[in-house]
């Protein structure tokens, strides 16, 4: 393979024209497609397979024209101090609000808390339903800009009007994150390469990969029902591995510059050796981005493949137009310790034979392995003990801030009618094949009624074909509590008693029922996705390394740095440390997508660094260095270009952090810690710390094994006999092979 993607490096170099008119080409394309293609929707959210959809889709066959998936508002209303919602101006101020309410072309349906009884005891609140046509993802930002309307105006004359439900959530703006990381990651190239059009070229390709990806997925996004929210992750990662990967390669050109090679030359070397940890880096985020499939989540699905297209072509244009570009840079591209002319005078370095941070410190590692073991192992484990408290959940309005009118909703719903009035739980019972269905009906109520936890329960709504009835209730704890959970559970193991008794079945649905359902549904999927994600991974690492125990090595220290990360993504989120410097306003469960979500991300930026190190120590191992020296060898060259690619990972993440929107901050500080974690302790220190205990034996392999790998020669060793004299042949070559 280093043979193979050495010409491709020399070709791109040499053929830079047609390498750079390709990639505009594609980008002009996929933009032109973008602009023209109609404006992408937000795609239904379905679970396959779980209760509540197979309740709500048996609602759209039993109760046309309900939308029982579509998005609701719960407008609150508190009468001013010492008044009643039942006095007559307050009254005529809320009749108005449900007219205006009514008014909607995607409105359903509006309750009138007058005649449905919606007022609490003390008469100082009531509140609204508003039901829409679509859901919450799909709701026209008209239908929303009328729904605040109607709420001001209700202000206006003296009421406090909050709005709950998830009409009004809309996805929330992430680009100012982005370009804290943008600018964050340019100042670490800057710094790293010394150079200004050095640093320039890995942003340079990555903005160009994110905008080819996310405008193909733009250009798809109607006929593959995509949606607006599915470029999200593809942003996020493609913009992460394709700064990465032109990082490792322009690192490695300035390398070989150092060296004393033509630059032609060191571009093909360059391609060739670190384009190949490229290669096999891109292979493990693929892996990690497409297993998310096996969650059977339609969305996740659909945005990992998305994502994983995205990593594809940060790979390609990792290893074409970074040579490319090389190519037009000419001299301005200095050799690896010389700085540019504005940063540095052009001049050379002041102590070239001085030891660089990565060679010392990978020095004291290799002469002290058991203390820096001992020492990461035990402060990672320290740090992954709160995990062992992990409560998974989906997040509510409850976990809002409490400056938005969901959470204040929230707390108003709460005070006048109890915390389980955020959450009502949907039962549909289907008395199809039942001899007696209002017979069944009354049986469940009465049984639903006798549960625990239970504060109210209407009376059971049927359709007109009276096969099928709708009953709605009341939970007394909050949606996100574990005994909501548990009632969810209580009525479905009635219902199954119910249905061997009068041939009924009983089904939960509701926002809160589906929530609890998707938490079960990723829970369930995170240890096959594990397995299937490390157990790839760790037979494409065999053949990258041909050896057993640095991919073993390198699975468990992935695992120890993501336990670690859910260690501490529970000690602020749940147990609430450092809350206030974080802005947590509210603690409770953690987000039940956050482990399988961290895992995959996480997984695949870790093998990042984990191939472009340990590559460089295996090739010089392989050039007949001593284990111990090849460790240090491999930090002196990959150190600083590793320890740059988290540090402007973490900046990139970390920007996500001051979002007001609760489970992004916790997605921005998990993937943070976890890449500090994985990069800093379990790279930097837990890797070489093993491999000098290991000494020959890291790098042992099976002899029947050894002949049944392909030997893709990542480090290079073909290009060291290789004679370089003639460019014109490494193109017929090429075009052979």
């Amino acid at each position: 393979m280093a043979t193979f993607l050495y010409r491709i490096g020399r070709l791109a170099f040499r053929r830079r024209h047609f390498v750079a008119l390709i990639w505009v080409a594609l980008l002009t394309l996929a933009g032109v497609g973008a602009a023209s293609a109609p404006a992408a929707g937000n795609s239904s959210f379905s679970i396959p397979g779980t209760e509540a959809q197979k309740a709500f889709d048996l609602l759209e066959q039993r109760f046309p024209g309900m939308s029982a998936d579509g998005a609701t508002a719960r407008v609150v209303f508190k009468a001013p101090a010492g008044e009643k919602m039942t006095d007559k101006p307050n009254k005529a101020a809320v009749e108005k609000t449900v007219r205006e309410l009514g008014h909607g072309s995607e409105v359903a349906s509006v309750a009138d808390p007058y005649t449905g009884h919606t007022i609490s005891r003390d008469g100082s609140i009531a509140y609204t339903s508003v039901k829409y046509k679509v859901s919450g993802m799909e709701l026209e930002d008209s239908s929303r800009d009328a729904l605040k309307k109607a709420a001001q105006d209700a202000r206006d004359a003296g009421l406090t009007v909050e709005i709950g439900g998830d009409a009004l959530n809309a996805m929330p703006e992430t680009g100012s994150g982005e370009v804290i990381g943008i600018a964050i990651a340019a100042v670490v190239l800057v710094i790293t390469f010394g150079s200004l059009l050095a640093a320039g070229l890995p942003l340079l390709t990555a903005i160009i990969g994110v905008g080819i990806g996310v405008s193909a997925i733009t250009a798809l996004a109607s006929p593959l029902d995509l949606g607006s929210t599915t470029s999200t992750l593809a942003t996020m990662i493609g913009l992460a591995v394709g700064i990465d990967y032109a990082l490792f390669i322009v690192s490695r050109y300035r390398a070989e510059l150092a060296e004393g090679r033509e630059r032609e030359e060191a571009a093909g070397r360059a391609v060739g050796t670190a384009g190949s940890a490229v290669v096999f880096a891109g292979l493990t985020v693929v892996i990690a981005l497409v297993g998310l499939s096996v969650v059977n989540i339609p969305m996740l699905t659909k945005m990992g493949v998305a994502a994983a297209g995205t990593v594809a072509i940060a790979v390609l244009i990792a290893l074409t137009m970074i040579p490319a570009l090389l190519g037009y840079a000419g001299r301005r591209v200095k050799p690896a310790g010389e700085k540019s002319r504005l940063l540095g005078g052009g001049r050379k370095p002041k102590n070239p034979g001085r030891p660089n941070m990565g060679t010392r410190w990978a020095a004291f590692v290799v002469r002290r392995p058991v203390a820096v073991l001992l020492l990461g192992v035990i402060g990672l484990g320290a740090a992954a003990v709160p995990a062992g408290s992990l409560e998974l959940g989906l997040p509510d309005d409850g976990s809002q801030p409490t400056s938005t009118t969901q959470r204040r909703a929230y707390d108003l719903l709460s005070e006048g009618f109890g915390a389980g009035f955020n959450g009502p739980l949907m039962v549909v019972v289907d008395a199809k094949d039942s001899g007696h269905p209002r017979t069944a009906f009354t049986e469940v109520s009465t049984e639903i009624k006798g549960l625990k936890d239970v504060v109210a329960v209407t009376p059971a709504t049927p359709n007109k074909a009276g096969d099928t009835a709708i009953i709605t209730v009341v939970p007394k704890s909050k949606p996100s509590s574990k005994s909501t959970e548990d009632l969810v559970h209580a009525i479905r193991d009635k219902g199954e008693a119910t249905a061997a008794k009068s041939d009924a079945e009983v089904l939960v649905t509701g926002s809160t029922a589906m929530n609890i359902d998707v938490s079960q549904r990723l829970n369930d999927a995170l240890l096959p996705y594990l397995a299937l994600v490390v157990g790839l991974a760790f037979l494409l690492l065999i053949v990258v390394f041909r050896s057993v125990l640095v991919p073993l090595k390198a699975a468990l220290g992935f695992l120890l740095s993501v336990l670690a990360a859910l260690g501490a993504v529970v000690a602020v989120f749940q147990w609430g440390w450092l809350s206030g410097l974080l802005n947590v306003q509210q603690t409770g469960p953690v987000m039940s997508m956050m482990p399988i979500f961290m895992v995959g991300v996480v997984f695949g930026l870790a093998m990042d660094y984990e191939v472009f190190l340990v590559t460089r120590m295996r090739e010089a191992y392989v050039h007949g260095e001593k284990p111990g020296q090849a460790v240090v060898t491999g930090f002196r060259h990959g150190a600083r270009v590793v320890t740059a690619a988290a540090v402007i990972m973490i900046a990139v993440f970390s920007g996500f952090i001051g979002s007001s929107e609760s489970m992004i901050k916790m997605i921005g500080f998990g993937l943070a810690i976890a890449v500090f974690f994985d990069a800093f302790v379990v790279r930097m220190a837990i890797v070489p710390a093993v491999l000098a205990l290991l000494g020959r034996h890291a790098w042992w392999l099976p002899k029947w094994l050894d002949r049944m790998l392909p030997n893709v020669d990542v480090e290079g060793e073909g290009l060291r006999t290789r004679s370089t004299a003639d460019g014109t042949e490494d193109e017929r070559e090429l075009v052979r092979a």
